[in-house]
């Protein structure tokens, strides 16, 4: 199988789909990045694929009521239609980021990176958040307050255009659409927030400890080899006492057994190690 940035591409295995595997206890925080990754994606690409929804429709809108009134009406909806593109375009990049995380993680979860892969890992990361968070501000502040509007007529006349137009509703706020992808993205930004710091802390860990983690290295087989054996024991303290007809014999630790006489009990004292 060809070998791309170093990654074997014959790890891509449908079996690492699995529970079993992709919440398995062997790596660092790997249950909670494959949840937080996904939550990340899953929600910010709903939110821009309902806003594409409301984008055709607005986008409709402004060239029916131009085309119906002769080109001289001139609908004003681009804060609505550019905010939403602009949504397609942080959910492509929240995806693309923590999407790669998800699937580098799954398939290759020993791989080594130089510094600057991490380092791009790192401010990608922080910069896809940020654009999330800033797109669900200023889309939050658009559906609440601004609306469609059509310029060069009166208000009653543009009222007319938009009832005879039909959906979309020029009040962005009064639009199911606009409303449920600003209230999924907002969710999507905490959860590219916390993937981010996830990944943070990842990579912290793997530079200082590699990528296992702490339970699988004290349960496993690392644990196996690391910690010391529980059955030696200290020379200078053994003894050991055997019942010979009722004589009670002690060994010290110069290794010279004693048997007294019957009856009679004998203790040989211990020696300073090594004996003298």
């Amino acid at each position: 199988m060809a070998v791309i940035w170093g990654l074997d591409l014959k790890d891509m295995q449908w079996s690492k789909f699995k529970g079993s595997y992709m919440f398995n206890n062997v790596y660092h925080l790997r249950k909670v990045k494959m949840i937080v990754y996904q939550i990340a994606m899953i929600l910010c690409v709903v939110s821009e694929s309902v806003g594409t929804a409301a984008l055709s429709d607005y986008v409709d809108e402004q060239d029916g009521i131009q085309t119906r009134d002769g080109r001289r009406a001139h609908v004003q909806n681009n804060d609505i239609v550019g905010i939403l593109s602009y949504n397609i375009f942080v959910g492509i990049a929240v995806a693309t980021i923590f999407g790669s995380g998800f699937f580098f993680d799954l398939f290759w979860p020993e791989r080594r990176e130089s510094t600057s892969v991490k380092w791009a890992w790192k401010i990608c990361s922080i910069v896809v958040s940020i654009m999330a968070l800033a797109d669900a501000i200023a889309l939050t502040v658009i559906v609440a307050t601004h609306r469609a509007y059509i310029s060069g007529m009166s208000t009653a006349l543009a009222d007319d255009l938009f009832r005879a137009n039909g959906p979309p509703n020029p009040i962005y706020r009064k639009n199911a659409y606009c409303v449920a992808s600003t209230v999924i993205l907002w969710p999507g930004v905490i959860a590219s927030f916390a993937s981010s710091y996830i990944m943070w802390k990842s990579l912290q860990h793997n530079d200082q400890f590699g990528p296992f983690s702490s339970a699988y290295k004290n349960n496993g087989e690392e644990a196996s080899m690391e910690m010391p054996s529980t059955n030696n024991t200290n020379p200078t303290t053994a003894s050991t006492t055997a019942p010979t007809n009722g004589t009670n014999v002690t060994t010290g630790t110069n290794g010279v057994n004693t048997a007294p006489s019957e009856g009679v009990t004998t203790t040989t004292p211990s020696q300073p190690y090594p004996g003298t």
